[in-house]
């Protein structure tokens, strides 16, 4: 397969193409197949270079998975993933590499956890967790990896001398500044933070976001932000993905997201964030979705969301809606984007 031709200025970072993860279930005494489990199912979008890409959903919509396919954890049912670190470099497939083939250009792209905690070998001190990318690289004599590993945690607001300490010698926010500059130490081009704010205090969380924006300038950083509230991606990213049972339903800028939303369900996601002005607090109206998540082994026909749409229409049931551009940068799976009046937020 050939990678998708571009001009230079328009060759995206990131590109991913029908991408597909469907984990097979097993049943009976011989283990045959019984069906599929579609967490992920025909997802398609570009990453700019050096923008944030905020992937947004409620749990156990895809978006984790998503990104462990991007990260290569997991091998794509199908679909590809062209990544171009830099301008002089050809688009790797990554959906279809061998691993020998992405130990040469894993350093490019690295990973953030959601959990600081369980994600730091308590065994290991600073020194051993922010370097260890570095030895399994083998890209650097025992000084200079001691030197780097020093200026990055300089970088990400630790004290040089907290090399010697041990992970429970941490708060939360300082041990995920020592998952960031883990993650950092080889310079990648792309970095998929998987809610690398959900597990800390409020407070906690707008350190940490700010010095993720104050590194992307630093190190020419591209984020795909991965979360499911929605005031943290107005705060760090430029675009939104919003997902629902595997699939995308609206991709947009996040200005535009939350001043217009153009999917029911991106309404009702929007109309669950807080205001911090009390009077647009007391206006706001939450929308209430009825039933659960839609079932990913046996998800509804037609529209995935129609069971719990205030919307729905015969067609609905139907026909499922095409991912397609209702205004330039917008694009939404919906039959009726471009009819609906839908209820926005101001934050």
């Amino acid at each position: 397969m050939a990678p998708p031709e571009s001009t230079e200025v328009l060759q995206p970072i990131l590109k991913v193409e029908e991408l597909r993860m469907h984990f097979p279930v097993s049943q009976g005494f011989l283990g045959r197949v019984s069906h599929h489990v579609k967490a992920v199912d025909g997802v398609s979008f570009e990453l700019t270079r050096g923008e944030t890409l905020g992937l947004v959903g409620e749990s156990g919509c895809g978006k984790t998975t998503l990104g462990r396919m991007l990260m290569r954890l997991y091998t794509p049912t199908a679909g590809q993933i062209w990544f171009r670190p830099d301008a002089d470099s050809a688009p790797y497939p990554l959906a279809t590499m061998s691993q020998s083939e992405l130990r040469a250009v894993r350093h490019h792209f690295q990973m953030i956890f959601q959990d600081p905690h369980s994600s730091l070998n308590p065994r290991q001190n600073v020194m051993d967790i922010v370097s260890e990318p570095v030895r399994l690289q083998g890209r650097s004599h025992r000084q200079d990896m001691q030197e780097r590993v020093l200026e990055m945690m300089r970088l990400v607001g630790l004290r040089p001398e907290f090399a010697t300490r041990f992970p429970h010698a941490f708060s939360g926010g300082q041990r995920q500044r020592i998952g960031i500059a883990r993650a950092l130490i080889l310079h990648p081009a792309l970095v998929i933070a998987d809610e690398p704010v959900s597990a800390l205090d409020v407070s906690v969380q707008a350190q940490i976001l700010n010095l993720l924006k104050y590194l992307q300038r630093q190190l020419d950083l591209t984020y795909l932000f991965i979360a499911h509230d929605l005031s943290v991606v107005k705060h760090i990213c430029s675009r939104v993905a919003v997902m629902y049972v595997g699939k995308l339903v609206e991709v947009a800028a996040v200005d535009r997201v939350f001043a217009r939303p153009r999917h029911p369900y991106t309404e009702a996601l929007l109309s669950a964030v807080h205001s911090p002005d009390p009077d647009r607090e007391a206006q706001r109206t939450r929308i209430v979705l009825e039933g659960d998540v839609a079932d990913p082994v046996h998800p509804p026909s037609g529209c995935h969301f129609h069971p719990r749409c205030r919307h729905v229409q015969d067609i609905c049931r139907t026909a499922e809606p095409m991912l397609q551009e209702v205004e330039p940068g917008h694009r939404v799976a919906c039959h009726f984007a471009a009819d609906l009046e839908l209820i926005g937020a101001k934050i």
